[in-house]
């Protein structure tokens, strides 16, 4: 079967777009990793910044995205795409059961992972006290004592968002200056509530059912430090989703492919939607408008097409 549109990836993008592909009455696909909607939200303890539903746990809001797909007739299958080839103009993908899948339009909605620091407690107090997006879930810190780690524009950022709402913020950097705008360093560190604990890396997350603390050594003295908090935001980087991707679309110098507001990639038919495109602001919210977004796009490359 020739689909007008196949939609790789069932985070709040790729929902999005089977949303608007079924509103459309496009003849649709989406085809998802993991046998559970939702992508990364589904490990978010609770939402408080998606409009109409305060409070809501990523679990309940993926459900809630899943059943209107469902409600309106969208077609899923499960499948890890292992290839992904464009042939004369028909896009080609296949999946790790050796299963091919074509369409007149693809879109792209594999987002991106947060890259972990790998220690211990991380993975197990993940979501309970351990978050990697501070506009996500820093609210629930509001006069509470957070660490961040991280040196880049992200991480900076996060300390400035933080120490707004925390009583005191302690901002852990392997290095001996951060990598972040000269501005944003600037604003940072005129905070009185910030304490920089610079040359240091984070061993260990200590918590049982919620984050207690962090023991962190210095990479200069090996001097170690034990520091009581109720969070850790980490701010190490992404990674995009987009190693199949590689030598079909564009990609910039991070690996997420190029992509406006208008979701158009470097090809013609493929569309990238949600945190795997170049975009300033990852959120559930910036995913699911691009949802919509890349099927209005598609809609018009079809109409071109007949």
């Amino acid at each position: 079967m020739l689909y007008d549109v196949i939609i790789i990836g069932s985070g709040p993008a790729g929902l999005a777009a089977a949303i608007y592909a079924q509103r459309a009455e496009l003849n649709s696909l989406i085809i998802e990793k993991n046998p559970m909607s939702g992508g990364q939200i589904i490990n978010t303890y609770e939402v408080d910044n998606y409009p109409g539903f305060p409070g809501i746990s990523g679990f309940e809001l993926a459900e809630k995205f899943r059943s209107h797909c469902d409600g309106l007739g969208a077609q899923f299958v499960t499948g890890d795409v292992t290839k992904f080839e464009i042939v004369d103009g028909i896009k080609k993908i296949t999946v790790d059961n050796n299963e091919v899948y074509e369409a007149k339009t693809a879109i792209i909605s594999t987002g991106a992972a947060y890259r972990k620091l790998g220690v211990d407690g991380e993975q197990q107090l993940s979501g309970m006290g351990v978050s990697y997006c501070a506009t996500c879930d820093g609210a629930f810190f509001r006069n509470k004592t957070t660490v961040v780690v991280g040196g880049g524009d992200v991480a900076v950022e996060d300390a400035i968002f933080l120490a707004r709402l925390c009583k005191k913020v302690y901002v852990v950097h392997r290095r001996h200056e951060f990598r972040a705008a000269k501005s944003l360093c600037n604003r940072l560190l005129s905070m009185e509530n910030v304490e920089i604990i610079w040359d240091s890396v984070v061993d260990k997350i200590e918590g049982s059912d919620l984050v207690q603390a962090v023991q962190i050594t210095n990479r200069e003295t090996q001097e170690h430090r034990r520091i009581e908090t109720d969070g850790v935001f980490i701010a190490v980087g992404n990674i995009p989703n987009s190693d199949v991707y590689k030598g079909v679309v564009e990609l910039d110098t991070a690996g997420y492919i190029v992509a406006g507001e208008d979701c158009e990639t470097s090809i013609p038919g493929v569309f990238a939607a949600g945190d795997i495109r170049t975009k300033p602001l990852k959120q559930i919210i910036t995913a699911a408008s691009d949802g919509a977004n890349a099927i209005t796009a598609v809609e018009k490359y079809l109409n071109n097409l007949a």
